[in-house]
């Protein structure tokens, strides 16, 4: 079975984490990626520069309606829910959830309805429990669950609280986590794409 989309969820140490994770991966990297930052709402798309700057994928910022592509890294944008449907991107301005907007918990939802068992739910550093609930219904959908490593982590609190509510994810080093990406079915181009 192969994957069809990354999503990626991070609060408090996110953008060191987020320019490691993505600049770890292989450039002929194939599933589309989404990066849900928390952030403050006027701030502005310096995010997706400071993130292009450690990869040859393809980094932007979503727009309503944005079609899902594959070699791409796509990034939430402030002060709106990002929703992801079968081949494309919605924006929401709902309230704020658990105080954030964009909300991981929602994306990650989102995503686990739309792609199920191809979705693969990643959860970061962080210093909430934003993502955790959202993970959840990733992997009760069949979908693969990644969580950093809480003792790796600048702000353990968001993974830790991944953990306990989906404590069959892999804990595992940002490192760990791209490598793992990497060697994922519908990563790479057949040809390139490692046998498991």
């Amino acid at each position: 079975m192969a994957y069809e989309i990354v999503v990626v969820g991070t609060s408090w140490g996110g953008l060191a984490a987020l320019r490691e994770l993505v600049g770890s991966l292989p450039p002929e990297f194939e599933l589309p990626i989404v990066l849900v930052q928390h952030r403050h709402r006027e701030s502005d798309a310096l995010l997706a520069s400071l993130i292009q700057d450690r990869t040859r994928l393809s980094v932007s910022e979503v727009e309503d309606k944005t079609r899902i592509a594959r070699h791409n890294v796509y990034i939430a944008p402030a002060d709106y829910h990002l929703l992801i449907e079968p081949g494309s991107f919605a924006l929401s301005t709902e309230e704020p959830v658990r105080f954030s907007r964009p909300s991981i918990d929602v994306t990650l939802a989102s995503a686990a309805d739309s792609y199920a068992e191809r979705t693969v739910g990643v959860v970061l550093t962080g210093a909430n429990a934003d993502g955790a609930r959202g993970l959840r219904r990733i992997a009760d959908r069949g979908g693969l669950v990644l969580v950093q490593r809480p003792d790796s982590a600048e702000s353990p609190t968001m993974p830790a609280m991944a953990l306990r509510e989906v404590p069959e994810a892999r804990a595992l080093t940002i490192g760990e986590i791209a490598k793992h990406l990497a060697g994922l079915p519908g990563a790479a181009p057949a040809s390139e794409a490692r046998v498991q």
